[in-house]
């Protein structure tokens, strides 16, 4: 599928200056409505697709635009969209009392040199893990399809299927039908999810499931593959099947059996399943080392052709960002760093070590930032940008830097300093955690451009033009939210109207529980193992057997996610498993599966789009449910409606889908 043009390629147009206003008018909507959601639901919207749908919508009136152009549009409505992922730790520092509110230098301080750093470390980690990788990238190949079928040019798609009026209707069809559902359960007469919670035995013992009626979530399962699906289930069966049941057991509660389930699989099993993705995400970053060496090798014997003026002869795709000019940005960015983490330990009291705060602290992000940069562009092209358990990298880093302040510095200080420090263990992760959500979505984006013959450099400029504009928008929404509604946690606040900001309230619990020494580490300890186990049994099934393995990263993921998000991404798995295989013993059997994914790729897109929609209806409407037409009575009816209608949607769109496979 991937489109390369050689040396001397015709110029086209790419990074241009209506393309770059048209994205960031794209990033105002979708950053604002991206932070409120994430606060109020712990979860935000993968930006790419919506913005290179309506993107083309706009550059098609506007004429002479070609697909590149539309992608740079997305990319940088993207860069901005991801980087409202800063609200899963930045409110943390309202919710601990050490803020009133987002300054808004700092806070634009964090989101821009974060971000732009992150988008430096993803340029040479692009050669290691989507220009030599195998690894699926499920949202940037279901962009990269949508924009070549928007585009209704043959010669930019890889084959007849994706530029014809087939790839076009099924990219329409799964966005009707996603939206259109989406629509029905904010109304309430679909059930958003089959859910059940139970009692295990006499003794206390509880379980559940929920399998979220989301055609988004089950898109991504058909995108990402069958065993990264059959990895998360094994991780939902561990946190699950053992341990939300053995925790219950351990510490029995009375009330609502769902309460008691989802409260043991917060408090407890999340941190297992922190500790199993921090095992396999080492495991990961020491496989990697090879192909990210390999990439700067590349990067560099790329920089010698520049400077010895042959630069043109270079194909259009191999053209990154030379690589000096990298590592002078990634020099130039730890300045503000530096200063914003010598003002912070100023104003919090910790100035007698100021300098050991701000010299660690460079060093902490430079080296660990780009750690965590590996990581989170494995775990994107494993099961996409937007069920990458960012917030799992989160609870690593914020664990690292409070342990790092209470073995360097808590010593010296005296015994009321503890709340300054957990204050400067968020501070540094949230500039940790800017990088780490820029990383997490650009190489999707650079995913994207591979497969659209798209220039790399001017992706890389985009993509710092939105993490500018992101910066922008992001510290003002924060301010006007916590103004309007506050934050769950945070001291003087309704909880009857606040924000949950979930991500956030564990992360701070967790730099507090450091700092004051009453972590239980017995649960990290305990993932951990099970990471051990299931890299040992992965290796065991690589050597045995043909196809079958258990990514550990995905088992992790499994753990820690809730079942609301993996159960359903399983079953899209399945699906699309078995219709790739009905699909082989067809005639046209590739043509058959590349509508496949078109088809899912719609379905991202449409419930993408309207679940900003409905975002925004929420934020300026001031009600949580404003399309909901019947009440909670209709629940348990809205239950088997729901699940009967998505079963019966589901399969009618692969019917429709495999038969017009065959009069391609």
């Amino acid at each position: 599928m991937n489109a390369v043009s050689g040396p001397g390629a015709a110029p086209r147009a790419e990074l241009t200056i209506r393309g770059l206003i048209i994205g960031v008018l794209i990033t105002l909507v979708f950053t604002a409505a991206n932070v409120f959601f994430g606060l109020k639901a712990g979860l935000t919207f993968a930006t790419s697709i919506p913005a290179a749908v309506i993107s083309m919508a706009i550059l098609r009136a506007l004429k002479n635009s070609t697909i590149q152009e539309n992608n740079i549009v997305q990319t940088v409505a993207s860069a901005a969209g991801t980087l409202s992922s800063i609200i899963f730790v930045l409110p943390g520092l309202i919710i601990v009392g050490w803020w009133t509110g987002f300054p808004f230098w700092v806070s634009f301080g964090i989101c821009a040199a974060g971000g732009i750093l992150g988008v430096m470390y993803t340029i040479p980690l692009r050669r290691a893990l989507v220009t030599d990788s195998d690894l699926p990238y499920p949202e940037g190949v279901a962009c990269a399809e949508v924009l070549k079928v928007g585009s209704g040019d043959a010669a930019e798609a890889s084959d007849a299927v994706e530029a014809g009026s087939s790839g076009l209707m099924a990219v329409v069809v799964g966005s009707i039908v996603s939206a259109v559902f989406y629509l029905v359960v904010q109304t309430k007469l679909f059930a958003s999810d089959v859910a059940q919670y139970f009692r295990i035995g006499d003794r206390g013992a509880a379980s559940g499931y929920d399998f979220s009626l989301s055609f988004a979530l089950f898109a991504v399962g058909h995108l990402v593959g069958l065993w990264v699906g059959i990895a998360m289930l094994f991780g939902a069966f561990i946190g699950w099947g053992w341990a939300v049941p053995h925790f219950t057991l351990l510490h029995p509660a009375a009330g609502d059996v769902a309460e008691v389930a989802q409260g043991a699989w917060s408090h407890y099993v999340r941190f297992v399943g922190a500790g199993t993705i921090g095992v396999a995400a080492i495991w990961t970053l020491a496989k990697l080392v090879k192909p990210v060496v390999s990439g700067l090798n590349s990067a560099m014997a790329a920089s010698r052709v520049r400077k010895a003026g042959k630069a043109d002869t270079l194909p259009r795709t191999e053209q990154d960002m030379p690589i000096g000019i990298v590592g002078l940005i990634v020099l130039i960015c730890m300045l503000p760093i530096a200063w914003l983490l010598g003002n912070f330990s100023i104003v919090s009291g910790l100035a007698s070590h100021t300098t050991l705060l701000v010299i660690g602290g460079v060093v902490f992000v430079l080296i660990l930032s780009f750690l965590v940069s590996t990581v989170c562009g494995y775990m994107a092209g494993l099961i996409g940008s937007s069920n990458s358990p960012l917030s799992g990298i989160g609870i690593l880093v914020v664990i690292i830097a409070a342990l790092l302040l209470v073995v360097g510095v808590k010593p010296d200080l005296p015994v009321d300093s503890g709340k300054a420090l957990v204050a400067f263990a968020l501070f540094i992760t949230s500039v940790v955690f800017a990088v780490a959500a820029i990383a997490n979505n650009n190489l999707q984006d650079l995913k994207t451009g591979q497969l659209v013959d798209a220039t790399p450099w001017r992706q890389q400029v985009a993509l710092v033009i939105g993490v500018i504009a992101g910066a922008i928008v992001i510290p003002p929404v924060l301010d006007l939210l916590n103004h309007a509604y506050g934050f769950l946690g945070a001291p003087g606040v309704d909880p009857a109207h606040a924000l949950p900001a979930p991500q956030a309230g564990l992360i701070s619990a967790l730099a507090q529980g450091v700092i004051q020494n009453n972590i239980d580490w017995s649960l990290i300890i305990t993932g951990g193992v099970i990471g051990v186990g299931i890299i040992i049994l992965d290796a065991v099934l690589g050597r045995t057997t043909k196809s079958v393995r258990l990514p550990p990263l995905a088992v992790g993921l499994g753990i820690y996610l809730p079942t609301s998000t993996t159960l359903m991404i399983v079953v899209g798995a399945i699906v699309g498993w078995y219709f790739d295989k009905r699909a082989d013993r067809t005639p046209k059997a590739e043509a058959t599966k590349q509508l496949g994914v078109l088809l899912a790729s719609g379905l991202i897109v449409g419930e993408s789009i309207i679940g900003v929609v409905v975002a925004a209806i929420v934020v300026f409407s001031g009600k949580p449910s404003p399309l909901a037409l019947v009440g909670d009575s209709f629940e348990n009816a809205s239950i088997w409606i729901g699940g009967i209608a998505f079963v019966l949607v589901t399969f009618a769109m692969y019917r429709w889908i495999s038969r017009m496979g065959q009069k391609v």
